[in-house]
């Protein structure tokens, strides 16, 4: 068989190779030693020639380190990571995994999936795909079923959702008018007030409000029994929702009953006799980020009332808040205010005290 590349030396002695196949394909062995390009060249040739053979050499090394190495499919994947998180995500990420769109991938070997093969795939479907593709494959390096990434970091394509608003007061005043069930209404206005997320507000029990201290305290259930627990002041608006609420037991019992989905499918129907589209119920942690950023509400405490450890996550959900910069010279103003003038004292004055 005629060897893929050959061997030549330039004038001032490096070799090099050349592609007998395209002879515009050259490049460097990097070395003026004639022996040590022969047997760069010869493993060259052999790489091109004999490629089965190199994959099955391969596949005995990766098995002296890990048996299942060179048979684990992305399936064995999926099926860990949903193992990873509380209840809600590992059933998120259940739902994800089973989607059609993993289909072509499901079976494939991990140590046999090419750069190419995840671009296409990448390229094909959904942000949400990608997403999920993107956090195989990094289990899959955090773990050790992958000895080095397919996709460099830099090579993943950058993943364009579509962009979450707020319910605006507008919105809001018009979703609330067309409802007439009292619980649901107030449900709408408690989400809107406290920026909590929907299971959290549906599940909440009478005995978190310290009527006593003016205090909501409740935890999120994303976050985890061992979490610090939010504790909102019960401000005025907020004391005319609750006082219409059950004084025992949930607060809102037949909504907590209806399951995340059913309260999804509920609003949505509701938005669309009110005329509001493009928002979620989701969208009312939105609102509350948004409204604490336009009035300065510090970000400190609007992340502690959301649940936001992460401050790029907080600023996340506030972004699109337009918020009204107050003039420079009232802030110098008010700085001069809370300058104190010591009086002075002359040094003999001071040595005499």
């Amino acid at each position: 068989m005629l060897n893929r590349y050959r061997l030549y030396q330039r004038a001032y002695g490096v070799y090099y190779w050349q592609d007998n196949q395209d002879s515009s394909k050259q490049g460097s062995l990097r070395t003026k030693d004639r022996e040590v390009a022969e047997k760069l060249l010869h493993s060259k040739n052999e790489s091109h020639r004999q490629p089965s053979i190199n994959l099955a050499i391969a596949r005995t090394y990766l098995a002296a380190h890990d048996v299942k190495m060179s048979t684990r499919t992305w399936a064995d994947v999926m099926a860990e990571m949903s193992t990873h998180g509380i209840e809600s995500t590992r059933a998120r990420c259940q739902r994800a995994m089973d989607s059609h769109e993993f289909d072509t991938l499901r079976k494939r070997p991990i140590v046999q999936t090419t750069a190419e093969e995840l671009l296409n795939l990448l390229h094909k479907n959904s942000n949400s795909f990608a997403h999920y593709l993107r956090r195989l494959h990094n289990l899959s390096l955090d773990i050790g079923w992958l000895a080095w990434p397919i996709l460099a970091k830099r090579a993943w394509p950058k993943v364009r959702g579509k962009r979450k608003r707020a319910v605006t007061a507008e919105e809001h005043a018009k979703i609330t008018a067309s409802e007439r069930n009292d619980e649901k209404r107030a449900y709408y206005d408690f989400l809107y007030e406290t920026g909590a997320a929907q299971s959290d507000a549906a599940e909440l029990e009478a005995d978190k409000i310290d009527w006593q201290n003016g205090l909501l305290v409740y935890r999120r259930k994303k976050l985890g029994e061992d979490s610090e627990p939010a504790r909102l002041t019960i401000g005025k608006r907020l004391r005319e929702i609750l006082s219409t609420r059950p004084k025992f037991g949930p607060l809102f019992p037949t909504i907590k009953t209806a399951g995340a989905n059913a309260r999804a499918t509920e609003f949505r129907r509701r938005c669309r006799i009110a005329g509001v589209v493009g928002v979620s119920l989701h969208s009312y942690r939105h609102s509350w980020a948004q409204r604490a950023k336009k009035c300065g509400y510090p970000q400190r405490f609007a992340q502690d009332a959301l649940g936001h450890s992460s401050r790029a996550v907080h600023e996340a959900y506030a972004k699109g808040a337009h918020v009204v910069l107050p003039a420079l010279d009232q802030y110098e103003e008010l700085a001069k205010k809370k300058i104190i003038t010591m009086p002075r004292v002359s040094l003999e004055a001071a040595i005499a005290s």
